[in-house]
């Protein structure tokens, strides 16, 4: 049992660590953003492991020491939010009533726009939490009775749409504000929007985080006003 599991952890890793390295050259080769090595990866892993009639759950238990290491990442990202605490403070009235007037109007023309295409319950359920990371909006679309599935393919879409002409939009407005910038990116994009906050400099990135776990929070709390509304 215990070589076992060993056995498929190795396999996990080693096929996943091949397949990011072929993405991340890709994406430096080219440099484009909807080349991100999130979603290339995803797209090679998946055609490798039907090529290779590797069955899923076999590599899915191998994936524990991804886990790990995600949760790791996301507690890292305190670090910045230590280091910039006095200007999260001084500013914390304007990040709070920005995300959570955003988070609100997010939601509002999502299911603004689902009931006007007249979608099923369950698809409106599973497009609400899209602009949250995926942990939190799995459990949200969970709770209002959403398809797991959809809401992984809603979320990494919203990201990858946000991290292409998220920037841009900011360019053409002329939003130099760090504040506004790191927020509505860590809010729009997660992850990979923090990630791109850090190259605006450090204060930024902690607004994209802010930005990013602020939502996820708020649309948590939402939850039994939302299931209400979708009801």
């Amino acid at each position: 049992m215990l070589m076992s599991y060993v056995g498929h952890t190795l396999f996990s890793v080693l096929i996943t660590w091949i397949v990011y390295l072929l993405a991340l050259k890709l994406f430096k080769k080219f440099n484009k953003p909807w080349l991100n090595p999130l979603y290339t990866a995803t797209i090679l892993l998946v055609i490798l492991l039907f090529l290779l009639q590797v069955d899923y759950e076999m590599y899915s238990n191998g994936t524990g020491l991804f886990s790990l290491l995600q949760g790791t990442v996301v507690v890292s990202m305190a670090v910045p939010l230590y280091s910039q605490w006095p200007f999260l403070k001084k500013h914390f009235h304007k990040i709070f009533v920005s995300i959570m007037f955003g988070s609100f109007l997010g939601i509002f023309f999502v299911w603004l726009s689902a009931k006007v295409l007249e979608l099923k319950t369950e698809v409106i359920a599973s497009l609400i939490p899209k602009s949250v990371t995926i942990p939190v909006a799995l459990s949200a679309a969970e709770a209002l009775g959403g398809i797991p599935s959809l809401t992984i393919l809603f979320v990494l879409t919203s990201a990858l749409i946000s991290l292409i002409f998220g920037p841009r939009c900011l360019e053409w407005l002329s939003i130099k504000s760090k504040i506004a910038k790191g927020l509505a990116m860590g809010a729009c994009a997660q992850a990979l929007g923090v990630g791109k906050s850090f190259q605006w400099g450090e204060e930024a990135g902690a607004m994209g985080s802010v930005g990013m776990t602020m939502s996820a929070v708020l649309v948590s709390l939402f939850i039994p006003i939302l299931s209400l509304v979708i009801s």
